[in-house]
């Protein structure tokens, strides 16, 4: 039970919308860096190439045998089989509306910034010329937060 813990990590409690996002982040990398992988192959390489060696001592001595044949190269197959997954998660986060999920998030945050800065706007008291400048102030120093985000 303990290898088995060691091995596949223990339970997590998470978000589902989270898990296929990270999912999704995931396997994006491990398809570019796969992918990074196929174009070092040379073309011959990528259909055709050894599949199987053998090496040692059989029953009737010894064995050195290499096996070629046409077949997609093992970095494409996973390559191949990555994007398929990729693809897959994404149609399940797309299906499961996380999209939709983010921007109305987004938008209920914008909602709770616009809130607060009317209730400190209103708290301080401006004078009539002050509120002249509010669509100008506000708006600028919120773009400028923007341009600090990574």
């Amino acid at each position: 039970m303990e290898k088995a813990i060691v091995t596949l990590g223990l339970p997590q409690d998470i978000d589902p919308a989270k898990a296929l996002l990270d999912e999704i982040s995931r396997t994006y990398g491990t398809v570019l860096w796969l992918q990074g992988k196929v174009r070092e192959l040379g073309p011959d390489q990528l259909v055709w190439g050894e599949v199987e060696k053998q090496q040692g001592i059989g029953p009737q001595g010894p064995v050195d045998t290499t096996t070629e044949r046409a077949e997609f190269n093992a970095w494409y197959q996973l390559y191949l089989g990555e994007r398929k997954h990729l693809v897959a998660v994404t149609t399940a986060a797309l299906k499961a509306g996380i999209e939709e999920r983010r921007v109305r998030l987004a938008e209920q945050q914008g909602d709770l910034v616009a809130q607060a800065i009317r209730s400190i706007l209103n708290a301080l008291n401006l004078t009539p010329g002050q509120w002249e400048l509010v669509p100008t102030v506000v708006p600028a120093a919120l773009r400028s937060l923007g341009e600090l985000a990574p």
